[in-house]
């Protein structure tokens, strides 16, 4: 059960981390959503043009890892919404440097650069709402799943 609310919780958390950078970037022009699904730099998987759909997917498959994580070790003893909440934003802190890494690494130079910060600040934005989301989405499938007295 831990593992499904997991996949549950990591697909729609990174849905919606998906959607938000999709209309940011058509919004402002800023190429966030583009830079999360980019992974021309992966060597093998960064030589085939995979479609939109697809790289969709193997962003959702990372969201659907960490929120297997998240459940696990917000599973391990009953924490209070707060805890739960600071133990999110510990877990997904390396997604807001990973910015970074992943326009530096990108070989399209359709990406945001290194120094462009409204483009680092979309991605802090996004990410710091996605690892709000966990802990929301947790309480909402505790409460689905909770057997009634």
């Amino acid at each position: 059960m831990k593992f499904l609310k997991g996949v549950w919780i990591g697909f729609w958390s990174g849905l919606i981390l998906g959607l938000l950078f999709k209309w940011i970037q058509s919004v402002t022009g800023v190429n966030v959503y583009l830079l999360l699904l980019n992974v021309d730099f992966i060597p093998v998987i960064g030589d085939i043009d995979w479609s939109e759909m697809t790289e969709f997917l193997f962003h959702t498959a990372v969201s659907v890892v960490i929120g297997v994580v998240y459940v696990y070790l917000a599973k391990r003893r009953p924490y209070t919404f707060g805890q739960l909440t600071v133990l999110s934003l510990i877990l997904c802190s390396p997604t807001y440097f990973l910015y970074f890494i992943l326009s530096s690494m990108a070989v399209t130079e359709q990406v945001p650069g290194l120094t462009d910060w409204e483009a680092i600040t979309y991605w802090v934005f996004g990410n710091l709402a996605y690892s709000l989301l966990l802990p929301i989405l947790y309480k909402i499938f505790e409460r689905k799943n909770a057997v009634p007295q």
